[in-house]
């Protein structure tokens, strides 16, 4: 049955079932991440990530000119797994790219202009490098986050300097760096001072994590290591992060002590710490990854910083005397990895940026003019005109009286329309972290479902960042109950607008957001089914077996062992297993180091015992997250199948079938097809 529309002949078709261009195939196309920018001697280079080739970052560089190469072999995976996360996995000096290999996690060195030559190790096995910073007045010298590995138990965090000039022999021996400070459980942001004579660094310790207190050091670099170590800001729940020395000597850095991490500065010789630029907005980012840079100094008495509102980035250049701003009118969504490149009036700060209808760029934006210029788009989408949903920022009620946020996304396909009365169904996402952000940046992933007439609802439930400690510190204590209260009033919220069916809502979420998927399904009854990707059902074997990052996470998130052993028991989605009702589809790396397999064989197990429909995929070779092509196809096909399963409608799409426990294999039916 058709209609006469704007564009032509509209398919008048039940939500879920109308056809997309958008493949599953296209979607690992679409997913080549940007990580690690930097400048040195005038070129621009990144860590692009390659779905194609088992999920391989390379490291591309790109000249003044233009031309765009990759600097790395093509079985060189440049990934560090220091904190698992990573970040901050290699650093360019006087042409030499040093840079962490996945494979054994030592660090190689390798000629910039070799196109992929031969790298040459500098460490030996047993070590990660992460976040290392090159010596200003000796580029033979690295400053580096070092994760010690070597030994049996919990691995020994440090900053060390590692001399990068030695024979290769000695690599082999043991150069392994020397410790400058290990004093702490965690260590990040080595930064030395442009005359070489002080070093900069923050540190923490369990149970903290470093949104949550961290401490700034400084200290005075000697032929013997550091002496004469000054606190300079942090501690007693406050975080800081990304210290940075401009050419003045003074120290910049971030801190959340205003309830907002706001830019700071602190002068050596005075001792005094000043507030830059006081504003309701985050300029930092949870340091899940290292290697962050949410500003640059231009050394000129500015300072170029990326700040976020509301979910939304926004660029300004400031003067540092005064805290006067201007703020530049860009079309993105959001901006990371600031730095610089130029001088005077050719300055430019180049940043990885995301918009609402694109996929991530490069981009240099100038700073006399504010105009913008688009430098490397590894993988551009073009989307039909209407298929895309633009997001809405909503913000609605939820527990205690308070408001959370959203971003949601109505369905969009300009070649069909739903029956009359009809109401899509909802697919509520649910990020990682927990303390991570949704923002209003184009996802192929979300308009993969919106297209096919799904509705979404991206949710940065209380805990998230972007809105101030307040908000992220609503979860302290309340992980499993704040975060399930708010995916539960969007869907009510919605449903109560008209927008969408509350009786097909579904619920999604990788890792910290699986947690809260399974959470929800486990202790209320307002979704309909759900999809867990690489998440946590037994809260207290998760505090046993994951990697040293995160192994007190959960002392704040939830409560202390052993003291809190009731209430990890109370949050345990296994341990509540009755409540359950709605299918679950489950999706597992089988060498996940941070979520540990048991975690999604077990729930799946259990709830397959009691009736439940349930579906369990684990993918070989994949850790925390997906990176390969296979994967993302695969696991993407399967959750669309098995919400038509679930639904009773028959997707477009040929779609292979998926083994549902405890449904029967009935095929979908290929009316659509």
């Amino acid at each position: 049955m058709t209609e006469q529309g704007r564009s032509g002949e509209v398919a008048v078709a039940p939500y879920g079932t109308w056809a997309s261009p958008i493949s599953a195939a296209s979607l690992a196309e679409s997913g080549v991440g940007l990580a690690d920018l930097m400048v040195a001697d005038g070129v621009l280079y990144w860590r692009e990530s390659r779905p194609a080739e088992n999920g391989r970052f390379a490291v591309m560089s790109q000249t003044a000119d233009g031309t765009t190469r990759e600097v790395t072999g093509p079985g060189v995976n440049v990934r560090t797994r220091v904190h698992e996360y990573g970040g901050g996995a290699f650093w360019v000096s006087e042409n030499r790219l040093f840079f962490s290999n996945f494979i054994d996690q030592r660090l190689y060195v390798t000629d910039v202009a070799a196109n992929g030559g031969v790298a040459v190790p500098l460490t030996p096995p047993g070590y990660r490098y992460a976040n290392c910073a090159v010596d200003t007045t000796d580029a033979s010298r690295l400053y580096c986050v070092r994760e010690d590995h070597s030994r049996p138990g919990e691995p020994h965090n440090a900053i060390v300097a590692l001399a990068v000039d030695r024979p290769r022999q000695e690599a082999e021996a043991g150069n392994a760096g020397v410790v400058l400070f290990g004093d702490s459980d965690f260590v990040a942001s080595p930064c030395p001072s442009p005359d070489g004579k002080r070093l900069a660094w923050i540190a923490w310790n369990h149970p903290n994590m470093p949104w949550d207190t961290t401490t700034l050091y400084v200290g005075t670099l000697t032929s013997d290591g550091l002496t004469d170590i000054t606190v300079v800001a942090g501690g007693n729940d406050e975080s800081v992060m990304e210290p940075r020395w401009d050419a003045d000597g003074t120290l910049y850095f971030l801190s959340d002590r205003s309830d907002w991490w706001n830019l700071y500065a602190w002068n050596p010789a005075e001792g005094v710490v000043r507030a830059i630029l006081p504003r309701r907005a985050e300029f930092g980012n949870p340091l899940w990854n290292l290697g962050q840079a949410n500003y640059a100094l231009t050394g000129t008495g500015h300072v170029v910083a990326r700040y976020g509102v509301r979910g939304v980035d926004r660029l300004a250049l400031v003067t540092l005397r005064t805290g006067a701003a201007r703020d530049f009118d860009l079309p993105f969504a959001t901006l990371n990895m600031v730095s610089l490149r130029g001088t005077g009036a050719k300055s430019q700060a180049v940043m990885i940026a995301g918009a609402a209808d694109q996929t991530p760029a490069i981009i240099a934006v100038d700073l006399a003019t504010g105009g913008y210029r688009l430098l490397h788009r590894p993988a551009p989408v073009t989307l039909p005109a209407g298929l895309l949903s633009q997001a809405e920022a909503v913000e609605f009620p939820t527990a205690h009286d308070r408001t959370a946020h959203a971003f949601f996304y109505p369905p969009a396909n300009p070649d069909f329309q739903a029956p009359s009365g009809e109401r899509p169904p909802l697919l509520v996402l649910v990020h990682g972290g927990p303390t991570a952000a949704s923002h209003p940046t184009f996802s192929l992933g979300i308009q993969y479902w919106t297209s096919r007439g799904f509705a979404v609802a991206d949710v940065n439930y209380g805990g998230s960042t972007g809105y101030g400690r307040a908000y992220r510190d609503r979860l302290r204590g309340n992980w499993g109950v704040t975060d399930v209260e708010d995916v539960t009033a969007v869907v009510r919220y919605l449903a109560d607008r008209g927008r969408i069916d509350r009786d097909r809502a579904a619920i999604r979420g990788g890792s910290a957001g699986g947690y809260t998927t399974l959470a929800a399904l486990a202790f209320t009854d307002v979704f309909k089914a759900g999809a867990n990707y690489y998440g946590v059902s037994d809260m207290e074997a998760l505090a046993q077996d994951t990697h040293k990052f995160e192994s007190r996470y959960l002392d704040s998130v939830i409560a202390p062992l052993p003291a809190g052993k009731a209430i990890y028991e109370a949050r345990s989605p296994l341990r509540h297993l009755e409540g359950f009702s709605a299918p679950l589809i489950t999706f597992q790396g089988a060498d996940d180091p941070v979520v540990p397999p048991a975690q999604s064989r077990s729930i799946v197990a259990a709830l397959s015992a009691r009736g439940l429909p349930v579906a369990y995929l684990e993918f070989e070779g994949e850790q925390h997250g997906f990176r390969k092509t296979d994967s993302i196809v695969r696991s993407t096909e399967a959750e669309l199948y098995f919400y038509g399963r679930i639904f009773g409608f028959s997707p477009a799409d040929k779609l292979p079938a998926v083994t549902i426990d405890n449904l029967p294999q009935t095929p979908i039916s290929d009316e659509n097809h």
